[in-house]
């Protein structure tokens, strides 16, 4: 088991790695000047040289790309040198000196991602902070819906196998993944947003908090996260329904199945306590790549329904070219493929015993 987390961690660092090295490059390519885009319309030469001078901008590509891997590093070295890009430690970061010399400091911290150019200096892990929260809240919504539901039906199809309701759930699948999310998200807030408002109550946009008219600050509002949840969910459930009918139709083909049968075991005990554990497994490899996806591809069913989400602040940024922010939100969406990655391994181990993690 440690062999296996050693020999993960070190996969990880590795892909994290890559993507920040091809997260710096893509975009520091890019025709404009950061420190442009941070001044705005107010620029002057002498606040541009300043800006640049603070964040680094005037050094070499190479250079830039060493001090954005010691901002991301949660052990890294900073000068104290004043006027130094890497200088003000205090103020950059939330870490403690580890190691101090007369020019440098060993510091151990959470990693910077640095400020929003568009946002007053606001750090970049505040705005994804306040985001991230509501997009894995819809996420985890939309896949509970995929899974409770998608479970149920694709057993009901297979236990009725060549019947009118194995064929009828097959064309709703169908039917889920062949329609565009945006185009659902539209659907849905028209629909029961709009048209059936009086008998649903629930609103065509809102986000999981809202400001009250009163100005008494924000309050809970959970009626907003069911039809974008249920929206997101359509296309994951589509995927559960055919995964968990196939795969169940293959567990019970199998010979421990025939002697459960000779047992005298009921279908309930058979599929409950037999074929369903052993089923799961390609349903959990979908599922997780999906909940990681979602956390990038929720930019249409946000924006559409208003959902103060991390979709909706990547299309934002990417309008405004707040590059900080745009490739902090890549390395959370990519930290969390390699995270998804592990815990899967160790459901598959739970599911089945055969599977050793080595």
């Amino acid at each position: 088991m440690l062999s296996y987390f050693l020999k993960k961690l070190l996969y990880a660092f590795f892909t994290l790695f890559g993507v920040v090295t091809v997260v710096f490059f893509l975009f520091n390519i890019l025709p404009g000047d950061p420190a442009r885009m941070m001044l705005d319309q107010n620029e002057n030469s002498e606040q541009l040289l300043a800006i640049k001078k603070k964040y680094g901008f005037d050094q070499p590509k190479g250079k830039q790309y060493l001090l954005y891997l010691n901002d991301l590093s949660p052990i890294s070295v900073h000068s104290k040198t004043e006027g130094d890009y890497s200088f003000n430690t205090d103020q950059k970061y939330n870490g403690t000196v580890l190691f101090s010399t007369r020019q440098y400091n060993l510091m151990l911290k959470t990693p910077y991602l640095r400020e929003s150019f568009q946002k007053s200096g606001k750090k970049v892990s505040t705005i994804l902070g306040e985001t991230l929260p509501n997009t894995i809240l819809l996420a985890t919504l939309a896949i509970s819906i995929a899974l409770g539901i998608g479970v149920l039906l694709g057993v009901v199809s297979a236990l009725f196998k060549n019947t009118w309701l194995d064929k009828t759930i097959a064309i709703i699948s169908t039917f889920g993944m062949s329609i565009p999310s945006f185009f659902s998200a539209i659907l849905f807030a028209w629909i029961f947003g709009y048209l059936l408002h009086s008998y649903t109550g629930l609103p065509m946009t809102g986000s999981l908090y809202e400001v009250d008219d009163f100005g008494e600050g924000r309050h809970l509002v959970l009626k907003n996260a069911i039809l974008p949840s249920i929206v997101l969910g359509i296309r994951p459930l589509a995927v559960v329904i055919q995964l968990m009918r196939n795969t169940l139709l293959e567990v019970l083909n199998q010979d421990y199945i025939r002697t459960a049968k000779a047992k005298g075991l009921s279908t309930t005990q058979i599929i409950y306590k037999h074929a369903l554990k052993n089923s799961l497994n390609p349903v959990v490899t979908a599922l997780s790549g999906w909940f990681a996806s979602m956390l990038a591809g929720a930019v249409f069913v946000e924006y559409i329904f208003g959902w103060n989400g991390l979709g909706k602040e990547i299309v934002d940024a990417l309008n405004t070219l707040d590059l900080p922010v745009i490739m902090g939100a890549v390395l959370i969406i990519s930290s969390s493929f390699v995270i998804i990655t592990i815990l899967v391994d160790l459901i598959y181990a739970y599911l089945d015993p055969r599977i050793k993690l080595n």
